[in-house]
């Protein structure tokens, strides 16, 4: 993948925004610690984002209601995920790629800060289908 593309969907500054946050907090706390810094960081830098957004499907053309909640959409084209975990499994990919297609965007990133350094602990999720469903 080539940095351009890195730029343009904001995971190059999301992944700095990471790394700051866990040189000071370090490893070892709850999801909701590193969402909270990861806010005031992302603030900082003056990244747009929303936090724990509700995702609506729809089904048929009909609505479904709440379909998943996305704990960050940066500049309205990624998906950021937090997790505290031993090791990122496919379940969390496959959540966040859910959200990703229910909203209609493109990429993803699931954040592991629980790995040291946070960057080995980063899964890019790509959303090939075009279309929200």
């Amino acid at each position: 993948m080539n940095a351009a593309v890195i730029d343009n969907d904001f995971s190059h500054a999301v992944i700095g925004a990471a790394v700051e946050v866990q040189r000071v907090l370090g490893t070892g706390l709850l999801e909701s610690a590193y969402a909270a810094a990861l806010s005031i960081e992302l603030a900082e830098r003056e990244i747009g984002f929303e936090r724990d957004v509700a995702i609506e499907g729809t089904y048929r053309g009909r609505p479904l209601g709440v379909a998943c909640r996305a704990g960050f959409i940066i500049e309205k084209s990624l998906i950021v995920e937090i997790k505290a975990v031993d090791a990122l499994n496919e379940l969390h990919r496959a959540q966040t790629l859910s959200a990703l297609r229910l909203a209609g965007l493109r990429f993803g990133l699931v954040i592991n800060f629980h790995a040291f350094p946070v960057v080995k602990g980063i899964y890019r999720v790509e959303n090939r289908l075009e279309s929200k469903p």
